[in-house]
């Protein structure tokens, strides 16, 4: 196992140097940079520009300006934002946080929900609540995230039942812990529900799918046969197997954690991480951009690595090794 870890985190580094340069070649490639806004400004001397221009490394090739970013990067400096005017280290450290905070409670919520209303559809096949459960999770599939966004901003401007956006309230600083607290779970209800509504639903629909084919299973049949208990049957034999399609599904959806809500955080102004990378890319913020791909390949590599470890360890005929 620990074998297998380390050749997994030793991979890590060519793939980080891989992807990061094909994005920092596309993040070039595009027409203009950061400083078109000035180009374009009359009252803005050549002189400035180029100043600039120097001073963000802009001047140089591009793999020379790759290299020094790299160099940065194992050294801890993820490089200087253009449009913020601060360290991209000091940005992320403070937009992680309320990005954390909404994924996982969405997280935890839509896999708790997802897989035991999946379980109940299942043994409930063709009945008044599967048929009920099912309606339920084709409209979260089919519903898109940013349309329920909009729906629920409307409605809270309209009721005022909840926060139209943001994390905070005005007064968050003259709070309490525990108001503080409240003012942030309640701000969070909105955009954490779109999140929840559309994962839960496919998750259901995977488990239902899932438990169905296991129970037709010989094994299971026979396992009924020789008298086992049936919540034996299902819970200690069908859902082992039924559970392993999920468990892959698992490792990805922790990657997505700090970069899967964008628009969310986008249509609700919650001060995230996907937030900030969609501002750097409309700014043409480079080493923001560029930040943000290491999270995410790191998320990536360590998701699946999770979801692999799980597997193994629910199925005892897989072997990492």
């Amino acid at each position: 196992m620990l074998r297998y870890i380390a050749r997994r985190l030793i991979i890590l580094i060519p793939e980080l140097f891989i992807i990061t340069l094909i994005v920092f070649l596309i993040m070039q490639a595009a027409p203009g940079d950061f400083l078109d806004q000035y180009r374009l400004d009359p009252s803005v001397s050549k002189d400035f520009i180029h100043t600039l221009e120097k001073q963000y490394g802009l001047d140089q090739p591009v793999m020379v300006q790759y290299f020094k970013w790299i160099k940065g990067v194992l050294t801890g400096d993820l490089g200087y934002s253009f449009y913020y005017r601060r360290p991209v280290v000091d940005l992320i450290g403070e937009r992680v946080l309320a990005t954390l905070i909404l994924s996982l409670y969405s997280f935890v919520i839509s896999w708790i929900v997802g897989v035991i209303l999946g379980v109940v559809s299942a043994l409930k096949k063709y009945s008044f609540w599967d048929k009920f459960l099912t309606v339920i999770a084709f409209t979260g599939i089919a519903i898109p995230g940013f349309f329920l966004a909009l729906l629920l901003l409307y409605f809270a401007a309209k009721t005022g039942t909840f926060p139209v956006a943001g994390m905070y309230d005005v007064n968050h600083s003259k709070m309490t812990v525990w108001q503080g607290f409240k003012d942030i779970f309640w701000h969070m209800q909105l955009p954490a529900f779109t999140l929840t509504f559309g994962g839960f639903a496919g998750l259901m629909r995977y488990m239902r799918g899932s438990l169905l084919d296991v129970l037709n299973e010989d094994y299971v049949e026979f396992a009924r046969a020789k008298g086992m208990p049936e919540r034996v049957v299902i819970f200690k034999h069908a859902m082992r197997n039924a559970i392993n399609p999920l468990i892959t599904m698992f490792g990805f959806s922790l990657s997505s954690l700090l970069g899967g809500a964008v628009i969310t955080e986008t249509i609700f102004s919650w001060p995230g991480l996907g937030r900030l990378v969609y501002q750097a890319l409309v700014q043409q913020d480079i080493y923001v951009v560029m930040a943000s791909t290491i999270i995410s390949v790191i998320m990536l590599i360590a998701g699946n690595l999770v979801g692999d470890i799980l597997l193994a360890a629910v199925d005892p005929r897989i072997r990492l090794e």
